[in-house]
């Protein structure tokens, strides 16, 4: 078998992306491959031991959810193997299995035939399925208790749920950020100890030398380095904080196909978008499109062939690693952002590490971890005030108060007419508090919560909000661009107008003049600056 035979199970177009009950004689060494890249993952653990606490006589229902690809059907195919005389399995409710019925009909049927008989039920359900059954299906005790899951996500005493939606993919831990299952799938494919396609690779190299095959071997060498596999996890890790982008296990496996066997060196692969939508969403990191002046300087140097004996040599060693002379300056950026932090050669591509640094991430990541671990210690109060004061309290002020910059610290505008502008006094400060009683969900997002005026108000914070308020407080002034962001932020400032409309003082600011108004007791107002 050849090497990229051997991966093509990673690809979605395989017939291997999804799997299926295949009978034992039927088996081929594709099945080996596939059958050695399966990682077990938590929640598959979590599925076995409910199954295993079923009993054959009491009737209960385990609903596996998700979303397409993610790997219901891997989870429940591998356990139908060993728990079918235990349960009976419905691997896909989004299929009928009938052309003359629907899936909703189907599940009615299933439902149907589980309360007739004694045996539990697994069922493989995409989470839409869930909420389309919810609203179109015919057994009302099942509809009532999707409903109630999907309405307070609560399990029933003889319903379970369990969604792959409570696994993040991605996890922030104290050492800074991790994916399990990407860390463990690429590990798993470039083992060097019994590892098949580690096999395969070394029989291919010995017997394969045409430019197709002397490639992927080169794309296989490259992902062998662990900091390459740390980068690309960065790069994923972008893609779903900055773009929103869910990592699914199908997903995954098919984006590490293309790295491997697309038309070019992986470096170049994992930059050219196509038909996956990790890729599409990796390609907006191209380091290529980054403008420094070291970066500047290099790819006019290299386009105009200017000798530089360092970088001369840097390229002659890179034919350890397979990779022939590149045509682009680009191609060599992409080269360097994805083996940085690996020791190679005379470290050439290292002198662009700094032009390359995730700071954006490394400083969410700090953040997330303060309001997640918070623990009402000094340290950490001083910790989160001065992230609160600095950062989110000053983007707060300036993007309030942008039509109005002369007004005093404190002062936030309400409203401005005719040159004169309505203006509160406010306490606008971290609310420890709810910061100490709150734990984030998931890894993409934290909520904020500050205090105005003893009003408690929360923001959910990603990094693409907490990067705008950092260039906000900076002096950055949103546009059109940023209207996905800064809508969270404008929420917010209507929040807080509602709570500076029921304040007892107010300004009115014209110039040089300053009025104040004084509710005194609901009923008599002091006016004074007049």
């Amino acid at each position: 078998m050849r090497l990229k035979e051997a991966l093509s199970v990673l690809s979605k177009s395989s017939p291997y992306a999804v799997s299926t009950e295949r009978d034992s004689k039927n088996k081929n060494q594709l099945d080996d491959v596939k059958e050695y890249l399966y990682i077990k993952m938590p929640i598959a653990i979590d599925v076995e031991k409910k199954i295993s606490s079923f009993s054959s006589n009491k009737p209960e229902v385990l609903f596996l959810c998700g979303s397409s690809g993610d790997g219901k059907s891997e989870i429940l195919t591998d356990c139908k193997k060993r728990f079918s005389n235990r349960a009976h399995f419905h691997l896909d409710a989004t299929h009928s299995f009938d052309p003359r019925e629907n899936a909703i009909q189907t599940l009615d049927k299933v439902f149907d035939e589980f309360e007739s008989g004694t045996m539990p039920l697994i069922v493989g359900i995409n989470t839409g399925m869930l909420g389309n059954y919810a609203e179109e299906g015919s057994n009302e005790k099942f509809k009532d208790v999707i409903k109630n899951y999907l309405s307070n996500n609560i399990s029933t005493e003889d319903v379970t749920f369990i969604n792959f939606e409570d696994y993040p993919k991605f996890f922030i831990g104290e050492g800074g950020y991790t994916s399990e299952f990407a860390q463990k799938l690429l590990q798993k494919l470039t083992a060097n100890d019994d590892n098949i396609i580690r096999q395969i690779f070394d029989k291919e190299k010995l017997e394969q030398t045409s430019q197709a095959s002397k490639r992927l071997q080169a794309n296989y060498e490259i992902l062998c380095i662990p900091e390459v596999q740390k980068n690309i996890i960065v790069l994923l890790f972008k893609a779903r904080l900055i773009r929103d982008q869910f990592l699914t296990a199908r997903a995954l496996l098919d984006f590490v196909f293309m790295l491997l066997a697309g038309p070019g060196y992986l470096f170049d692969n994992i930059f050219s978008g196509g038909d996956n939508e990790l890729a599409n969403k990796v390609i907006e990191f191209d380091p290529a499109h980054l403008r420094t002046k070291k970066i500047d300087r290099f790819i006019l140097a290299n386009d105009l062939h200017l000798p530089d004996q360092e970088f001369s040599e840097f390229k002659e060693c890179l034919k350890i690693l397979g990779v022939e002379s590149l045509e682009s300056s680009l191609s060599y950026l992409r080269l360097f952002y994805i083996i940085k932090g690996y020791e190679f050669s005379n470290n050439y591509h290292s002198k662009f590490e700094h032009d390359f640094n995730e700071t954006l991430i490394e400083q969410y990541v700090t953040v997330y971890q303060l309001h997640r671990d918070f623990n009402g210690s000094l340290e950490h109060k001083k910790q989160i005030k001065l992230f609160y004061n600095n950062t989110i309290r000053s983007a707060i002020r300036k993007y309030n108060n942008r039509n109005a910059p002369n007004l005093d610290k404190n002062h936030y505008l309400i409203s401005e007419l005719n040159g004169f502008q309505l203006v509160s006094k406010l306490d606008v400060k971290a609310d420890i508090k709810s910061i100490s009683n709150f734990s984030p969900k998931s890894s993409a997002s934290f909520t904020a919560f500050i205090n105005v005026q003893e009003h408690s108000l929360a923001i959910p914070v990603n990094i693409n909000l907490l990067h705008l308020m950092e260039r906000i407080s900076d002096g950055y002034r949103p546009n059109k661009h940023d209207k996905n962001t800064v809508v969270l932020l404008d929420e917010l400032i209507d929040e807080i107008a509602q709570v500076a409309n029921k304040v007892a003082t107010l300004h009115i600011i014209k110039e040089s003049k300053h009025f104040t108004i004084k509710n005194v007791d609901n009923e008599e107002f002091e006016v004074s600056g007049l």
